[in-house]
């Protein structure tokens, strides 16, 4: 082994050197391998010295594992085994201390004792803590006397001042040195700063600003709204410095209350109770801030006191109603004007100021009440239902007479009380069923009764029979006791066939004072019923129907009834209007058709154009006209009567040749047309109406015989009279 400090120098350094003793004429030859061999460390390889080449540093590595060989130069046998061998690197203090974690923040409460630890620091040496003092450390202040002081050994910073405060001074820069060499002289150091701050305790009370505050507060002053502020200052901080206020003296009726506010730190004076100037003016309050924490070490919370004074002032107040709501009662049948109560306010300032009362329409909208607007005083305006409405609720308003913005509102709730106006009757529209193979004695309804009246002894109601009915052969009463009544029949012998339906009138009359009464009739109805006493029917037709025939044949029976009232229906519509003829004319509007045509003729020397007689007169059928290419537009006028033709031509004939001619003819249009001819046929005693051929004027004609021939002719007979009384006029 070859023990070597760390090297520093520029040169090589002998480290030491190999021998053998069986060297043969200078032929030995030396070698190394292994860590650091040609690079750190070479070797003589004639003489066998090893030099070290290279600086070397314990701290990187503190030894070095090497093989030694020695060989015949020329053979290059080995002249001995390998030999490994180790150079050990030796330390030397080159390494200064170093606070690895710096630099340093602590804290410590103040007003800590002598001795309190604050923090311990640490540091490092890099140089070897076994071979000597290089890596013994001791620890210094250098700065941060006389407050703090330091372990030398463990770096242990204390307190060293008693009574550090921190609203003294709060932060504090401590110098901390470790050096090596145990101190000593030649030895390396090195340093690292520390901060410490002082944590606050609550080592100082809230103190006031001023001992005496003073307030002017209105005595209108709403509730809960602030009236003033106190503040109690405290040099701690945080929730050291969180102060809560209380009013300790002065006020016995609980008037103010103070809070905190939690952002500000303040005391928020307010009202609990309303002021009144006229019952007490002043007010001196002794009003105390307390810590919300305290010290263990002292002696309870720290507190201070100072006092409040408060001093009313005077406002213009709405007045004030004896009672915040009024209850009053009157009869649903009081007469109108009648005083149902009264309310009353003051004005609770000095000056006293006269009250007007109304009431808030909007509260009574149907203004059944009024109130005296000096006295308050609440009369009836309209007749009262308790039936209708129990209760009225109405708001009244006080206001100064001398300033009409001062005003009070009160609730005035009327109970309208009960009177007997109200007869009872039947709960319901009883319509009871009687079976007819019922007993004697049955009960067939039970009827009870009600009353919109509510009496305060409750309802009794008595029942009976009209005094016609007492004595009557089918039905009784019976009573339940429990304001209702059992409807009995008297005898097994009730028949539908005989007697359908059954009317029971009964009388009803409560308890009021005077009693009420009413009439009411029950309706029994006779039915069939099974042997169970199960109503089926309940009327005489279904009496008569079979038996044995279900609800689903009866339907069927009426579809097909219905069925064949349509088909015959159907059937009659349409023989009707097979037998109509194709023209309908009007029996108030008998007039003749005349065919006009589109065409033009050339005035009365045209014979050409259209030969009129043709169909005027039968006897033209033998003549032949070519038929114009134009569908015949119809217009009906009316025009006088005429003469049969002279000749004795049949009409059915006559249209059946025209009918050949029309389907024969290659020049008729394609489509149909209703032929219609002006001649009316010959052998009728009204002869022809047709005026085209008669020889005489209308001055000349009497129509008075038209209205002779019956009522299709009449209108037309008072057409043409009224025009010859025109002319005669």
């Amino acid at each position: 082994m070859f023990v070597l400090e760390e090297f520093s120098g520029p040169d090589p350094i002998l480290v030491g050197r190999l021998h053998t003793d069986k060297v043969e004429n200078d032929t030995a030859r030396y070698s190394l391998s292994g860590e650091g061999a040609g690079t750190i460390f070479a070797i003589n390889e004639k003489t066998g010295d090893i030099h070290a080449m290279k600086r070397l540093d314990r701290e990187e590595k503190a030894e070095y594992t090497l093989t030694a060989k020695v060989t015949n130069a020329i053979t290059g046998q080995l002249l001995e085994p390998m030999t490994e061998f180790i150079i050990k690197v030796q330390d030397i203090n080159d390494n200064a201390p170093k606070f690895t974690e710096g630099p340093y923040h602590a804290a410590v409460e103040e007003m800590s004792a002598v001795g309190t630890s604050v923090i311990t620091v640490t540091a490092t040496d890099a140089d070897d803590p076994v071979y000597g003092n290089s890596a013994k450390l001791v620890y210094s202040i250098l700065e941060g006397q006389p407050y703090f002081s330091v372990d030398p050994n463990s770096a242990t910073i204390r307190i060293a001042l008693h009574g550090m405060d921190r609203e003294m001074r709060e932060d504090y820069q401590v110098v901390i040195q470790a050096k090596d060499m145990g101190g000593h002289m030649g030895g390396l150091s090195g340093t690292t700063t520390v901060s410490i701050t002082l944590q606050d305790i609550n080592d100082n009370p809230p103190k006031f600003s001023k001992s005496l505050y003073e307030f002017v507060i209105p005595e209108d002053l709403p509730l809960g709204k602030e009236g003033g502020k106190v503040k109690a200052n405290d040099r701690d901080i945080g929730e050291n410095a969180k102060s809560t206020y209380s009013i300790i003296e002065g006020d016995d009726q609980g008037v103010f209350e103070i809070i905190t506010n939690a952002t500000t730190q303040e005391g928020i004076l307010q009202l609990r109770k309303p002021l009144d100037y006229e019952s007490k003016r002043n007010y001196t309050l002794k009003v105390e801030a307390t810590n919300i924490r305290s010290e263990p070490r002292s002696n309870g919370p720290f507190k201070d006191t100072a006092t409040v004074k408060i001093v009313v002032e005077d406002s213009d107040e709405p007045p004030v109603f004896s009672k915040p709501m009024y209850l009053l009662e009157v009869d649903e049948n009081a007469p109108i004007n009648k005083i149902i109560g009264t309310v009353t306010a003051r004005d609770p300032d000095a000056t006293g100021s006269p009250i007007r009362y109304f009431i808030d329409r909007h509260t009574d909208l149907e203004r059944q009440f009024n109130i005296n607007v000096d006295n308050g005083r609440i009369t009836l305006a309209k007749p009262l239902d308790r039936e209708t409405d129990m209760w009225h609720n109405i708001t009244v308003t006080a206001t100064e007479v001398r300033n009409h913005s001062q005003i009070s509102r009160a609730v005035v709730a009327i109970r309208v009380m009960d009177i007997n106006d109200n007869a009872p009757e039947f709960a319901t529209e009883y319509e009871a069923f009687l079976c007819e193979n019922g007993k004697p004695g049955q009960v067939i309804q039970t009827v009870s009764a009600v009353d919109k009246d509510d009496p305060i002894q409750g309802h009794y109601f008595d029942y009976r029979l009209v005094p016609e009915m007492l004595n009557n052969p089918n039905f009784t009463i019976k009573n339940n006791q429990d304001n209702s009544i059992s409807v009995l029949a008297k005898h097994d012998t009730f028949r539908r066939q005989k007697q359908e339906m059954y009317f029971l009138p009964i009388i009803v009359t409560d308890n009021g004072n005077p009693p009420m009464s009413s009439t009411n009739t029950l309706t029994i109805r006779v039915c069939g019923c099974s042997k169970d006493g199960i109503v089926q029917s309940c009327n005489v037709e279904a009496y008569v129907l079979p038996i044995g025939l279900s609800m689903g044949a009866l339907i069927a029976i009426l579809a097909c009834i219905i069925l064949l009232l349509v088909i015959v229906v159907l059937f009659v519509t349409l023989r009707r209007h097979k037998n109509e003829p194709l023209i309908i004319k009007d029996d108030e509007d008998v007039r003749e058709n005349i065919i006009r045509y589109d065409d033009e003729g050339g005035g009365e020397e045209d014979t050409e154009a259209f030969d009129i007689a043709t169909l005027q007169n039968p006897d033209g059928i033998n003549g032949y006209l070519p038929r114009k290419d134009i569908k015949p537009d119809l217009q009906f006028m009316p025009r006088a009567g005429q003469h049969s033709g002279p000749n004795g031509v049949d009409v059915d004939e006559f249209i059946n040749v025209r009918l050949h001619e029309a389907d024969n003819d290659p020049t008729a249009p394609p489509y149909d047309s209703i032929q219609i001819y002006g001649y009316e046929g010959r052998g009728s005693i009204a002869g022809s109406l047709s005026s085209l051929e008669t020889a005489s004027s209308d001055s000349d004609q009497n129509y008075d015989y038209l209205r002779e021939w019956g009522p299709r002719f009449r209108r037309l007979g008072e057409l043409y009279s009224v025009g010859e009384s025109d002319r005669e006029t």
